[in-house]
């Protein structure tokens, strides 16, 4: 399945933006809307091939790299970067009494798992840290489990769009938890048909598992549940499983899709016409993590309530949600049972990840440099960022957090902000017919579209790290 991304076109003299007022913070800036590419997207992403029957791609909507022509600085004259910066996000979900306290994921390791990586990606983030005077993480580790990368091509579009989920997956996991080491985990993946893909990302997360390099595992990446074959999605478990084991106690986070209620087919450019959802975020070992429109002040107060993530289409564009043809109704969603039947249900909750209001990126691996860019793969690993922090307040790793959740959400814990407003409905236009895949509507309590809500971190963090403390004693 294709997840998808998409980086914003913004111009010297084109862009609209709003004005610093006055902020101290760098590069505060009001986010520009962002074009939608002018063809089908799949028609320019490559494949990275996993086995002859599935494919997996980086969790965004199609890369449009162009450079963005303004300095992210607090300059006299007001220039600075379109798209969300660090401090309206942090404001956003409520971060900095926590940041102020010392929770800063200290003590803590968010683990980023990507094909090929990002050759650039010390310097970039560097670059990125500076730019909003954020302090340089702990530790930035690099490590190849799976075996030797190949050399990176500016030129190959799969390696680029690897490249640039990179990018996003490292530098705003440190926005949320500047103080947390991260270990990226780069796999190697052919270019053209070969068994690679999932197999080598399990190869890495055991690796990082058995090693303790970890507390909490971001994924930006999945497959349609209908592209894997009978018997062929089990043996790709075993990470979770070792993951879960209280001697490991490992939190794992999946990206819920940026196709809405659909998604690809195993040609790569069909959408399913039908609803559909996807693995590993529909695994039950696994958080999945929706997206939603969240839209912000130049200080990163809400303009307006939170609503699930769905720019127009065709092609479709909104945060995945849905119900496994695979798993069953997992214990933990037992009190959201009318709405999910026998079946898994997806998200569990969800963040920032619309492409009307992306986030900045800086990236030179193909020496673009600043970009904005969106999708539930900016959702993940913020959301990485937060396990992180709650993980330093408990002292120890949370292990799998959606009983937690769910617990939370029943016993309406402020932590957890409910989403009542918009649905995963999207057009899909293939084969000269538009065809509507009809999702589901946020509502109050638990849904397929937002899941249980979104984020407080102020009081989450501190919910969940407590409740995580008490199950492990």
């Amino acid at each position: 399945m294709r997840l998808r991304r998409q980086f914003g076109r913004a111009v010297a003299g084109v862009a609209a933006v709003a004005p610093l007022c006055g902020m101290a913070v760098a590069g505060i800036g009001a986010a520009s809307p962002v074009p939608r590419p002018a063809s089908h997207p799949s028609t320019a992403l490559a494949r990275v091939s996993i086995s002859p029957e599935i494919s997996i791609f980086p969790n965004a909507t199609k890369p449009q790299l162009t450079p963005v022509n303004h300095p992210p600085v607090n300059r006299p004259d007001g220039t600075f970067i379109d798209g969300y910066h660090p401090a309206q996000i942090r404001a956003a979900y409520f971060l900095n009494p926590l940041l102020k306290k010392g929770i800063n994921g200290k003590g803590t390791s968010i683990v980023i798992v990507d094909s090929f990586g990002s050759p650039t990606i010390r310097h970039d983030l560097g670059v990125f840290d500076r730019a909003f005077k954020l302090p340089a993480p702990p530790a930035l580790s690099i490590i190849h489990p799976a075996g030797p990368i190949p050399k990176f091509n500016p030129n190959n579009s799969t390696m680029a769009d690897w490249a640039a989920e990179t990018t996003l997956d490292v530098e705003w996991a440190h926005v949320m938890a500047p103080d947390a080491k991260i270990v990226l985990a780069e796999t190697p993946t052919s270019e053209n048909e070969g068994t690679s893909g999932f197999p080598q990302i399990v190869t890495a997360e055991k690796y990082v598992i058995e090693h303790h390099l970890g507390d909490v595992i971001s994924q930006s990446f999945g497959a349609t549940e209908e592209t894997f074959g009978k018997g062929r999605l089990r043996p790709l478990r075993g990470a979770y499983l070792e993951a879960a084991q209280r001697s490991h106690d490992i939190t794992v986070l999946g990206a819920s899709g940026d196709a809405g209620a659909t998604d690809l087919q195993t040609n790569e450019s069909d959408y399913y016409t039908r609803r559909v959802t996807s693995w590993p975020a529909s695994d039950p070992l696994v958080t999945a993590v929706g997206g939603l429109d969240v839209n912000l002040s130049s200080t990163g107060t809400r303009n307006a309530p939170d609503r699930v993530w769905n720019d127009p289409s065709p092609p479709p564009s909104a945060g995945g949600g849905g119900l496994s043809i695979i798993f069953g109704r997992p214990a933990f969603q037992n009190g959201v049972a009318g709405i999910v039947g026998k079946q898994r249900g997806v998200p569990d909750i969800s963040l920032s990840a619309s492409c009307t209001h992306p986030v900045a990126i800086f990236a030179t691996f193909d020496q673009s440099g600043w970009n904005v860019i969106c999708g539930t793969s900016e959702a993940t690993p913020l959301f990485a960022g937060l396990v992180a922090l709650a993980a330093q307040v408990a002292g120890r790793p949370l292990g799998p957090i959606n009983g937690f959740l769910y617990k939370m959400a029943a016993a309406k814990d402020p932590g957890i902000v409910d989403v009542t407003r918009g649905n995963n409905t999207v057009v899909v236009e293939q084969n000269g017919k538009q065809t509507t895949v009809k999702g589901w509507n946020a509502v109050r309590g638990y849904d397929l579209a937002s899941g249980l809500g979104t984020i407080n971190a102020k009081l989450f963090v501190p919910e969940l790290a407590a409740l995580a403390k008490k199950a492990g004693t």
